[in-house]
């Protein structure tokens, strides 16, 4: 966990910020991603499961409040400065409106002005908690919720129109260019997900759906399989196969210390995001960033497929998400490797 003294950076200070974000997704979204389409699948023929449905749902909807807590975790703060920053982000995140003098949940709010609204919070507890002493407890709640929240509040229409726009304009172009697009944004996952920002959060803020989701999914299937491949040798069976169950930003340093390695990531991904624009793979904001880990990706797709979980569409999503992205990551890492561009040792992972 992180203290105070290692924020003395900004760079420092939103690294921590978008891992609290990173691991608040995996928290709220994941039940939902891993249980809720599968329990509306089966939910007409088995009716006690909802409240398996009801329970995920929930999750999802605490997702602002999450993202405040685990901010304020990466930074080492006491309970009662994460409590206090956790309630200003859900304040300032849009989650809940006003309908008729009453509260209502609506979603689970701007994820991006979650994150601001979490950063301002933390920053103003940093600030105050030294000069607060004995009062803490009574002035730090009231002043982080009302200012931090009001803050997010007011920045909350501009932000979500923004992300909105971006969102829009990308599924707009899918719609246009499907083939393009699909191959522009399934590259452009394969390089996010080894990076430090979140492939969930991204797709999350800016609500990808569509095709343009499938796609993105699809960049990192490729990313996980073909990182996978190239390592195969280096790595222990284990490691290589955290590439894909898990997650692919496991090679995060090595790809800051030779970007290169990547090249046959992302041809693999080109190819699979054509054929997202193709053959019209579809996914959610969820499912967008995961690849093939828990199946979301996967089982995303078959629920929006025409005809569902039907015997061709389940046979084409096996192909589509595990036989062509394995041998195409087999095939570009040959053709690289025999270029000398990259080799085994470039992937190697110790974690001893």
């Amino acid at each position: 966990m992180m203290t105070e003294q290692t924020t003395g950076t900004m760079k420092q200070f939103t690294m921590n910020v978008l891992n609290g974000l990173s691991m608040a997704i995996l928290i709220a979204l994941i039940p939902s991603a891993l249980l809720g389409e599968l329990t509306k699948a089966i939910l007409p023929y088995f009716p006690s499961l909802q409240f398996i449905l009801d329970a995920t749902t929930i999750a999802m909807r605490l997702l602002p409040a999450i993202i405040g807590l685990a901010v304020a975790m990466q930074f080492g703060r006491s309970i009662l400065e994460a409590g206090t920053i956790a309630i200003a982000t859900y304040v300032g995140s849009g989650a809940v409106r006003i309908d008729e003098g009453a509260f209502v949940m609506a979603g689970i709010g701007d994820v991006i002005t979650a994150g601001v609204t979490a950063a301002i919070a933390t920053l103003l507890v940093m600030k105050l908690a030294p000069h607060l002493k004995t009062y803490t407890v009574i002035v730090m709640p009231m002043t982080i919720i009302v200012v931090a929240g009001g803050i997010g509040t007011f920045l909350l229409t501009y932000i979500s129109q923004i992300t909105t726009y971006i969102g829009l304009l990308i599924m707009t172009m899918t719609d246009l260019q499907p083939v393009l697009m699909g191959i522009l944004i399934a590259m452009a996952f394969s390089l996010i997900i080894v990076s430090p920002i979140s492939t969930v959060g991204i797709a999350t803020a800016i609500s990808l759906s569509g095709v343009a989701a499938g796609a993105a999914n699809l960049g990192v299937v490729a990313a996980g399989f073909g990182l996978a491949i190239a390592g195969w040798q280096a790595n222990a069976t284990g490691t290589s196969i955290a590439h894909f169950l898990g997650s692919p930003k496991i090679q995060m340093a090595n790809f800051v210390r030779r970007p290169i390695m990547m090249l046959p990531i992302l041809a693999n991904a080109a190819i699979l995001g054509a054929l997202a624009g193709i053959l019209k793979i579809e996914g959610t904001p969820i499912s967008a960033g995961f690849g093939v880990s828990g199946l979301i990706g996967p089982v995303n797709a078959l629920h929006l497929m025409p005809g569902g979980f039907a015997l061709f569409n389940v046979l084409l999503v096996i192909v589509l998400f595990g036989l062509i992205p394995v041998a195409l990551g087999i095939f570009f890492y040959r053709v690289f490797e025999r270029a000398t561009l990259v080799k085994s040792d470039h992937y190697r992972l110790d974690f001893e």
